[in-house]
Parts: structure tokens; sequence; C-alpha cells
């Protein structure tokens, strides 16, 4: 059993009073705010804020992998075939995109509830003293970190959305379009939110699941680091701020040593005491045998596991991913090459590859989640002949593990899922670095990564093609500013694959279109469902404002281009 911070929900009772005249009471079941507003009351608005980090659904995930992973080169949808929720297969092919998904729907609602749950215990914060609150300061800086995460991923999958803080009236709500700020003011605002709670948040917590200094600067620098692609009305990159790189360097700078890598790869995907380790910078907590009825899981994740281990076989690698760990006889990526053959499970040491590949995709023959009683077999894929064979490992944990929950048809698991990686906050700062045109300061970060992969071994002692080396400028390459950011862009897909960030990058970068055409063009040879796929410059860089909420604004939200 774990124990965690966060509980599901918040309810509190009201007294009710007998009086022979009705109409001099208060309503019945009605707190007014000096009722609501102690200590105790606080904690439970704090929790529900935190309990919504968990309370999404597989087909509205906050683990993003359908719009970070399947919507880009890195994963194919899976399941039982295109009409399994058919929606997430338009995704997957850039094509009949509409306002009127469900899922989009759902993700934009779960998402403002948690804002909304932010901003309630930021208004009762307010109302209390420190005299009888003395963790006030503490605790409004948590509840600004976690109304600043829900609007990132909001940011990222809808860009335009509206702001709201505790301090708007609710009536005033329907008077805020998703348009009365422009993309640099809406990620000022955002950034807003992790600065304040990285000032006034302690260095660490007493209670694992609450954000600290260090995740509030990390979750800071990648809000700048965002914002300082610049676009224009059509989402075209046109530019990148100096400024907001030297904020994600000064943002980094608060990280950089506070945090560490695991010394292998694969720790960050274990359960159990692996879990909250010195690479987790944050995460989502989840629980089993909690006292309710399945526990907190993560539902996110649920449809990854494998058909042969129990459903659905959804969130698969893709060939190109996997082709993508393929290292040359320098052990370095194969930047121009990698795509012009497949990389065949049935004959593994044809090529050399990058260790991580092993810790990221399951292939047929070999132990699943480094477990030799479970040997990966073909048998437990759903749909080979639309999906291929390979399956994800990093959000899955071992079938005998004691974090496994059967909810039938699911075995969900209670594993915690890193928001933010040390390594990720290693790769933020080697980025602005190149992009500040200091490539050479960025060189010994990237070169580290590497280093933590190529020792990444202890568990894999069933396969031995690795050949994994780190950039030596002047030797093996020239590490100009060109070359370092290929090697910054490729280090990012392969250290953070399926975790639900490649889509995101790619947009940030500008490169989209011309990313997913290029995969689709391949895809197309192999797969007869990518036929009519094309990714449109644009406007597919963003999801469309879901219909039902332009509907609720009665048209004060507008749609994004194209929709």
């Amino acid at each position: 059993m774990k124990k965690i911070l966060y509980i599901a929900g918040f309810a509190v009772m009201g007294f009710f009073a007998s009086c022979s005249d009705f109409l001099e009471n208060d309503p019945r079941g009605v707190l007014s705010e000096e009722d609501i507003v102690t200590p105790q009351s606080v904690e439970g608005f704090m929790n529900a804020a935190y309990a919504q980090l968990g309370n999404d659904h597989y087909d509205s995930p906050y683990s993003l992998w359908p719009f970070g992973n399947v919507r880009s080169d890195d994963a194919y949808k899976g399941g039982s075939g295109t009409n399994d929720i058919q929606d997430f297969h338009f995704f997957e092919v850039s094509n009949n995109i509409r306002p009127d998904f469900g899922e989009l729907d759902s993700f934009w609602y779960i998402s403002y509830v948690g804002v909304s749950r932010a901003n309630k215990a930021l208004k009762a914060l307010e109302q209390i003293s420190e005299a009888d609150y003395p963790l006030k300061k503490t605790r409004m800086a948590e509840m600004r970190f976690l109304r600043g995460h829900f609007y990132f991923m909001l940011k990222i999958m809808f860009r335009n959305v509206p702001y709201i803080t505790e301090d708007v009236p609710v009536e005033d709500y329907k008077t805020i379009s998703n348009k009365a700020l422009s993309n640099e003011e809406l990620w000022t605002k955002i950034a807003e939110d992790f600065q304040a709670a990285a000032e006034n948040l302690p260095d660490a917590q007493p209670e694992v699941g609450r954000a600290n200094k260090k995740a509030a600067y990390a979750y800071l620098a990648k809000t700048r680091l965002y914002q300082a692609y610049t676009q224009d009305e059509t989402f075209k990159v046109t530019g990148i701020s100096q400024q907001h790189l030297q904020e994600v360097i000064a943002a980094t700078d608060k990280v950089i040593g506070k945090a560490s890598l695991e010394p292998d790869f694969a720790n960050n995907f274990l359960p159990g005491t692996y879990e909250n380790g010195p690479e987790a910078i944050f995460s989502i907590q989840f629980s089993d045998n909690d006292g309710t009825l399945y526990g907190r899981l993560n539902f996110s994740d649920v449809l990854s596991t494998p058909q042969g281990l129990g459903c659905c076989d959804f969130h698969k690698p893709s060939q190109n991913l996997v082709n993508a760990f393929k290292t040359g006889a320098n052990g370095l990526p194969e930047f121009d090459t990698y795509n012009n053959e497949d990389f065949d499970y049935k004959n593994i040491d044809a090529n050399t590859v990058d260790p991580r590949l092993y810790h990221t995709v399951a292939m047929p023959g070999l132990p699943y989640k480094y477990d030799p009683e479970f040997l990966y077999v073909e048998a437990w894929v759903r749909s080979p002949g639309t999906y291929g064979y390979f399956a994800s490992l990093k959000e899955n944990v071992a079938p005998n593990c004691s974090c496994v929950v059967n909810i039938d048809p699911f075995y969900g698991n209670s594993k915690n899922r890193i928001q933010i990686r040390y390594a990720d906050v290693i790769l933020m700062r080697a980025e602005a670095l190149i992009e500040l045109g200091r490539q050479s300061e960025a060189l010994p970060l990237i070169n580290e990564i590497r280093e933590r992969a190529a020792q990444s071994t202890g568990r894999l002692p069933y396969v031995s093609n690795f050949k994994i080396n780190t950039y030596v400028d002047g030797s093996n390459c020239n590490w100009t500013q060109d070359f370092a950011r290929k090697a910054l862009r490729w280090e990012r897909r392969l250290e953070l694959a399926m975790e639900g960030s490649r889509f995101f990058d790619l947009v940030r970068w500008g490169i989209t279109d011309q990313v997913m055409n290029d995969f689709y063009a391949k895809e197309k040879t192999k797969r007869t469902y990518y036929q009519d796929a094309f990714f449109d410059a644009h406007k597919e860089e963003y999801c469309p404002i879901p219909l039902k909420q332009i509907n609720f604004s009665q048209g004060l939200y507008k749609q994004n281009p194209g929709y």
C-alpha cells in the first residue's frame, strides 16, 4: 500500500437550524464564507486540487499519449483497429480532426476543473491569516504551481484558452474570451504562477507529492522555453526570444545540482522504492489498497497494457521511433539514414543501438519489464497487421507487481508518473544554450545524458548489441550550432520517447509539417491506413477549441484557424 497526499475529493456538511420563520434563516446546506474558511476546510480545498492531478480518464488522459505521441512520429494508436477510439486515429493520421470530438471537450473540462479547484483554494487561503494558518504562503505557492500546471497543458493543447484566476468573480467568467490574451501574454501569465510558486516554496516538503522549489523552477524553465519560440497567428514560428532563453538559463540554474540523474535509466520507470527518486522533479502520485474501491490508479495509461497481459494494447511505439535508436560505427545516431532500413526484432544483432531502446520498447523474444518469467511473445499483440508487434514499456509494470489492480477488463497500476524529470531540465538548458549560440556549453550536458544511457545496461543481460558514444568535437563530429541543434533534438526524442512530449516539441520548433509529412510518406509504403495521412501546417499544430465550449460561451470563444 502506498500512502500519498492526494485524496479523491472534498465535501463539507452544513448545520441546520430550526425556526418558525424560514425567511430569517440561511438556506439549508449552504455555508457562508465565514463557516468554510478554517484551517481544516482550507486543507480540504487544497487536497481536492491535488486530487485533480489524477482525476483523468483513458480517453482524455493527462499523460497526453494520444496528443503528444500518437499524433507524432513516435507512436501508433493501437487497439483493435482504426475504429477503436476513432478520434485518436484521426489525430494519428492528421485527418478529419473536428471540434465536436468528445475527448477534446472532456480534456478541456477536467483541466478547468483543476484550475477551478486551485482558484477556490487560493480564494480561501487569502481569507485566512498566517496566525491561524502558518503554512499560508507555502500552500498558496503550491496552488499557483498546480494552476500553472493545468494551464500549461491547456496551452500546448489548444493555444488560445481563457485565463481565469481566483480574483475573477464567477459572474464575469462569461465575459472572458479565449483570445483575451495574446500568445505572449498567456505564456507570461503561466510563467508568473510558476515564478511566484518558486519564490515561496521550500526546497523540500515533508509530505511526498507536494510541489517544492525545484519543481516550480523546472516548470518555469519549461514555460519560458516554449514562450521563447514566437509564433504568429497562423502558428508559424517567427523567431526565438533571447530574453526568454536567458530566463530558461536562470530557472535551470536553480535546479541544476539540486537533483541528479538515476544511475540507471530504467529506475525512472519502475514501481515501489524507485518512485519519487532523485531524478523525479515532480511526480503524479497514485496508490492502491488505500481504502477506496480500486485505489488511485493511473487511468491515463490503463489502455497500454499488451493484450496478452490484460487490455487493450494501445500506444504502440512506431517503427520510425525504433529505427531512431540505431547507432552507427561511431556510436552516434544515424541522423540521415536511420529510417532507410527497419530494425528487425527477429534479428536484433544486425544493428547496434542505444540501450534506451530496450527500456522504452517491448519486442517479441525479450523479457517484458526485465522479468525473465514473462517473455513478450507475438501472441500478446492485438492487431499486428495494423500496428506491428512493439509495445510501450515506460508506463507499464511487470504483471506480477503488487501494484497491478484488475479493473476488468483493464489492468491498472499505481506506479507514479513523473511529470518532469531532471534529464528534461538538463536538455531544456542545453537547448537554450544552443539557441543562444553557446553550444559549447551544451555539449557536456547532452553528453551527461548519453553517458547515463551507456551505463543503463545492467538490467539487459539478454541483449548485447549496444553501441553508444558521447559527442567529441573535432573527432566524431563538428560541434557547430546546426549540428548541436540536431543532436539536441535527437536526444530529446530518445530520452523522452513515449512520455508525451514529442509532438509538442515539434510544434515549438516549428517543424511539425516537415517531420510529419516525411514520416507519413514512408509509412504509406508500410501501412494502408496512412494512405490519406497529411499534416496541414498553420492548422493542426493545435487542437480545435471544443464546439461545446464555444456553444457554452455563446460564441465568445473563437475557433482556432482552419477548423
